[in-house]
C-alpha cells in the first residue's frame, strides 16, 4: 500500500490536488481550518467556495486563454471543470456557476470518495516531519502561522496584496424600467447580463463619489502591499482617471439601451446563483465602506432601491515568489518533501489556482507511486502556467498572473505562403498547437488504478 499524502487546504487548488491524488489510488488526509480557524472572505465553511465573483471567465477554446485552460483541465480529468459544467448559469461567453451548488457538489465528491479522508483543523506551521509528501495549497488567505512557516522554510519574504470582493444585489430590487437585459454585441444568449445605463452627467457623478468615498483604511503593516492589477477595487480604478471606468468595466460598447438614448456608460450584472435570484456587480470589487457602499451603489440607474445579498470586501493575499523557491513539479527547493498549489504559488484566478493544484496532485501522485511525469509542454496552457510560476516569471519583479497568451512561446508569425498571421487567427494557432501538444502529455500520466470518473 502506498503512503498517505497530505492536503493543506480545501480550496479550489487543494480539492482538485486532493481528488487526483485519489484517482490514481493514493490515499488522502485533506485538512481544512474553517470553521475551526475562519477568513475575512469567507462566508461559509464549504470546501472550493468561491469567495468572489462566480465566474470562471471566458469558455472561448479557440480564441481565449482561459477557454483552452478549461478544455485542457476537462481533458485530464478535472473535478473542479466537470463540476463547473454541471452547475453553470447563463453568463454570455463565460463559465460562470451557482456558488453554492457547485461548493456542495465538490465537497460531496471528495466525502464519498473510500480514499480522502477531510479533517477539520488549521494545521499551524510546518507539517510534521513524519508527513512525507505533502501538498500545501492555503490560497491567498494563508494563515499567519503558514505564511511564517514559508517565510521560514524558504528564506523569502513572502509578498502580499489585497483582492477585493464586488457586491450581489437581489434580481426582484432592480428597476427594469431603467435596465435592461443584454449580452454585449449579444453574445450567448444575448442577454445574459442585466446593464444599467449612465448618462454622462449620472456617470461624472458617480466617479466622484467613487473617489470621495469613505474606505477601509489600512494598517501601517499594509499601507505598502500592492493591488494585483486584474482586480483593482473600481475606486482605485476612478482615482487613475475620470475617463477610466468608461473605458473599462463600464464601457457602453456593444449594447443598446431600449429605454432611452444611448448611454455614456454601462453597468452590468451577471447572475450569482442557478435560481436566477442574485446578480453581482461586475467589475465593482470594492474597499469602500459598506453605509458608502449602500449610497453610492444606488445612485446607478435602476439599482436605486438595490437590496445587497452581499456587501464588497477586501482582503489580504500571500503568496511566494514561485521562480525563486519552487522547481519545476512545484516541490520546494528547501525541502522538496513539500509541493504548493493554487494562489500561494503566485498564479491568480480560480481556474489557474484550480490548474496548478491539478497539477500538483498528478506531479505528487506519479513521484509517490514511484514514476516519472514531465511537466507538460510550455506551449498548452497548463504547461505556460506552470512555467510561469516555477521559472517563467522574473523573480525580482514576480507578480500574480492570469493565464493569457503571453505566457505562451509564440506561433510562426506567417504562414506557409509568407503571409502575416495576426488578429483571431493567431490566437487560434496557439489553441491548435496546445490541443497536439497536450496530447502526448496526457498519454504520459501514469495509469490509475482505482481511477474514477469527476463527479459533480
Amino acid at each position: 500500500m502506498t503512503e498517505t499524502v497530505h492536503v493543506i487546504g480545501g480550496g479550489l487548488a487543494g480539492s482538485e490536488a486532493a481528488w487526483q491524488l485519489a484517482r490514481a489510488g493514493i490515499a488522502v488526509v485533506l485538512h481544512e481550518m474553517r470553521p475551526i480557524r475562519t477568513t475575512p472572505a469567507h462566508q461559509t465553511d464549504g470546501l472550493a467556495e468561491l469567495v468572489c465573483s462566480n465566474s470562471l471567465r471566458s469558455d472561448d477554446a479557440e480564441y481565449n486563454a482561459v477557454g483552452l485552460l478549461h478544455e485542457e483541465m476537462r481533458r485530464s480529468g478535472s473535478l473542479i471543470l466537470t463540476t463547473a459544467d454541471a452547475h453553470k448559469v447563463p453568463a454570455g461567453g463565460a463559465l460562470a456557476v451557482d456558488r453554492d451548488g457547485f461548493s456542495a457538489a465538490i465537497q460531496k465528491a471528495l466525502e464519498d470518495h473510500p480514499l480522502i479522508t477531510i479533517r477539520r483543523e488549521e494545521v499551524a506551521g510546518l507539517p510534521p516531519e513524519d508527513w512525507e509528501r505533502v501538498i500545501i495549497a492555503t490560497g491567498p488567505l494563508t494563515s499567519p502561522a503558514m505564511a511564517e512557516a514559508l517565510k521560514t522554510v524558504t528564506g523569502e519574504d513572502s509578498l502580499s496584496f489585497f483582492d477585493a470582493i464586488a457586491p450581489i444585489v437581489t434580481k426582484e430590487s432592480i428597476d427594469f424600467s431603467r435596465a435592461w437585459f443584454q449580452s454585449r454585441y449579444d453574445k450567448g444568449t444575448g442577454s445574459d447580463y442585466i446593464n444599467c445605463p449612465l448618462s454622462r452627467d449620472q456617470y461624472y457623478a458617480f466617479v466622484d463619489a467613487l473617489v470621495s468615498g469613505d474606505k477601509v483604511q489600512f494598517h501601517d503593516w499594509e499601507k505598502d502591499t500592492p493591488y494585483f492589477e486584474g482586480c483593482l477595487p473600481i475606486e482605485v480604478m476612478a482615482e487613475r482617471g475620470r475617463e477610466t471606468l468608461a473605458f473599462g468595466p463600464m464601457k457602453p460598447v456593444g449594447l443598446t439601451d431600449p429605454n432611452g438614448p444611448k448611454p455614456f456608460a454601462v453597468v452590468q450584472l451577471r447572475q450569482d446563483n442557478a435560481l436566477g435570484t442574485l446578480y453581482n456587480l461586475v467589475g465593482f470589487q470594492t474597499k469602500l465602506r459598506h453605509g458608502e457602499q449602500t449610497r453610492i451603489f444606488r445612485s446607478i440607474p435602476g439599482l436605486e432601491q438595490a437590496e445587497f445579498a452581499r456587501l464588497g470586501g477586501l482582503h489580504r493575499n500571500t503568496f511566494v515568489n514561485g521562480p525563486r523557491v519552487l522547481d519545476a513539479t512545484l516541490r520546494l527547493k528547501a525541502q522538496p518533501r513539500l509541493r504548493l498549489a493554487g494562489q500561494v504559488t503566485g498564479c491568480e484566478g480560480y481556474v489557474e489556482s484550480a490548474a496548478i493544484g491539478l497539477l500538483s496532485g498528478l506531479f505528487c501522485a506519479a513521484e509517490t507511486l514511484g514514476r516519472d511525469l514531465a511537466p507538460p509542454a510550455q506551449t498548452t496552457a497548463l504547461g505556460a502556467l506552470l512555467a510561469h510560476v516555477t521559472g517563467g516569471g522574473h523573480a525580482d519583479t514576480y507578480q500574480p498572473m492570469n493565464i493569457n497568451f503571453g505566457l505562451f512561446p509564440p506561433p510562426p508569425e506567417r504562414d506557409e505562403k509568407g503571409k502575416k498571421i495576426k488578429g483571431r487567427d493567431r490566437k487560434k494557432l496557439y489553441s491548435m498547437r496546445a490541443r497536439e501538444d497536450l496530447a502526448p502529455w496526457l498519454a504520459s500520466i501514469p495509469a490509475a488504478p482505482n481511477d474514477r470518473p469527476a463527479e459533480a
